[in-house]
């Protein structure tokens, strides 16, 4: 039995955390013994663990630069002894791959997910000399392997296992003239989506611009926007500034995004920076066209005039013309709707990302090639 320890800084409802939690869960019982140490804090996605039988260890670390929480992570590695240790995203890249090395682990892989424009440069000189010392790194994006590579981390290092996303129908699925009725909106509305948390790194500014630009040309257009965040208060003001009131909704956090996807015409996604957006994948999954900022990531997502568009970052004008080239091109919206949707069954499932995983644990442990 192969022991594998997942160390991440938290459970929130991130992409992250979510992949972590489908791959703990997913892996095969009967090969692997799968423990999930929490750097930082608990979060909504504790259940999914706890509902899988997976074994969590809290560390409570408090502060950026805490060393209790250093030698408590080394501690509980020490105690549970794994064969691997996985660690994710930068806080735990760092105590834990540092941690596992004092603790003699002999296999280490560290996970990143994102192109973390926002990092310094010491952070990244972290994550260089850690490399050194680290088997793989894993990532879910060619895009964060370019990242990295011209950051100075060594490409032969990186392996590219693609995010899965869940095929799992709403709980309670609802018509489409319930859900207008529900949200208080005209009968012939068409519904433009976004999820995300309300952060910088979104730019939700750019898809609140071109739903008003579309508001000029068009009166049936309203734009839902999924998530809460700190930028909150800050999009709201910037709606009424632009006189999107009535038109633009934040929805806040929801657990029924997968019951609201199906209902809408269109799915934005306006990031500056991702890794494999979650979000994005989910739309697609539901059938909807994607409208997304032409960036490393969403590259891997979208197929241009298959999938749907992909629009130079920042370009408003160009965003609110491919909306309204769906939202009038009924066929071809449903076109690639269906295409996307058989994009994600294809090549993006939760089964394939899991047994990947577990070839690289294989290979990593056992010297196993990959089939």
């Amino acid at each position: 039995m192969k022991r594998i320890l997942q160390i991440i800084p938290t459970l929130d409802n991130g992409g992250a955390e979510k992949q972590l939690c489908l791959l703990a869960a997913g892996l095969p019982r009967n090969e692997f013994e799968t423990h999930v140490c929490v750097l930082t804090r608990t979060g909504p996605r504790e259940a999914d663990l706890r509902n899988a039988d997976v074994p969590v260890s809290f560390i409570n670390k408090s502060w950026k630069i805490d060393p209790g929480a250093y030698w408590r992570l080394k501690r509980e590695i020490t105690r549970l002894q794994p064969d691997l240790v996985h660690t994710w995203i930068f806080a735990a890249n760092s105590y834990g791959r540092q941690a596992a090395l004092a603790a003699g682990v002999p296999r280490i892989v560290a996970g990143e997910r994102c192109v973390d424009r926002w990092k310094a440069g010491y952070e990244f000189a972290i994550d260089r000399h850690l490399a050194k010392r680290t088997d793989r790194i894993a990532t879910n994006s060619s895009g964060v392997v370019d990242f990295y590579t011209q950051h100075g981390l060594p490409a032969e290092k990186f392996v590219v296992i693609p995010n899965g996303i869940e095929q799992r129908p709403p709980a309670e699925p609802v018509s489409r003239e319930a859900l207008l009725a529900e949200l208080d909106l005209p009968a012939d509305a068409r519904l433009i989506g976004a999820v995300g948390r309300l952060w910088p790194q979104k730019r939700y500014k750019d898809l609140i611009w071109a739903s008003e630009l579309l508001r000029v040309v068009r009166d049936d257009t309203f734009t839902l926007i999924i998530g809460d965040g700190p930028q909150h208060w800050r999009l709201q003001r910037y709606v009424d500034q632009v006189g999107s009131h009535g038109r633009v909704f934040f929805l806040g956090q929801r657990n029924d995004v997968a019951r609201l996807l199906p209902h809408f015409d269109v799915f934005c996604l306006t990031s500056g920076y991702e890794g494999q957006s979650n979000a994005l994948m989910e739309a697609m999954l539901a059938g909807v066209p994607a409208v997304a900022s032409d960036i490393p990531g969403n590259r891997d997502l979208v197929v241009p005039e298959e999938t749907g568009f992909l629009v130079p970052l920042g370009d408003r004008a160009l965003l609110a013309r491919r909306i309204n080239q769906l939202l009038n091109e009924p066929e071809t919206a449903a076109r690639m709707g269906e295409v996307s949707r058989r994009r994600m069954l294809e090549h993006f499932t939760v089964g394939r990302m899991v047994e990947r995983h577990a070839e690289l644990y294989r290979e990593l442990i056992d010297g196993q090639t990959p089939g």
